[in-house]
């Protein structure tokens, strides 16, 4: 059985490709979704891609992962600066978790440069585009390989 990683994302990203392209680049949701899709299939890997507006959605994804996945994938967009809550979450599911962030959030604006999440990570991935979905991806295949699974 392959192991499956849950990629999520937050909010406004369902705006990727219209949005502040030269922030976030021309590449839309659905193209980073297929990304994770023929990397998953490259390592066989299980990948569910998700992303919400709502924290509390988020949050419930999360919980559900607990027993069920093998890792989680995170750009939680704004909520990365905010959600002590998702911090919570993620630690609770007891999953190793990696932090993706499309652009290189310390090359930007201070309230930026702090993250819930980054503390409680496997390993933070950020101005590597959607690239850093592919490097996340690979990393968890690699973990997965030394541990058995």
């Amino acid at each position: 059985m392959r192991p499956i990683v849950l990629v999520l994302n937050g909010p406004n990203l369902n705006l990727l490709g219209t949005r502040e392209p030269a922030t976030y680049g021309h590449q839309t949701l659905a193209d980073i979704s297929a990304l994770c899709g023929r990397t998953a299939e490259e390592l066989n890997l299980g990948v569910e891609f998700r992303q919400t507006n709502h924290e509390g959605e988020l949050l419930d994804w999360i919980h559900a992962a607990r027993g069920r996945c093998a890792g989680i994938v995170i750009n939680p967009a704004a909520w990365t600066h905010t959600s002590v809550a998702i911090r919570d979450a993620l630690v609770a599911s007891e999953l190793p978790v990696i932090e993706v962030h499309l652009s290189n959030v310390h090359a930007r604006e201070p309230f930026r440069h702090h993250s819930f999440v980054s503390g409680i990570a496997l390993a933070v991935m950020c101005g590597f585009g959607s690239h850093g979905y592919r490097l996340a991806l690979e990393h968890f295949s690699l973990r997965f390989k030394e541990q058995g699974a």
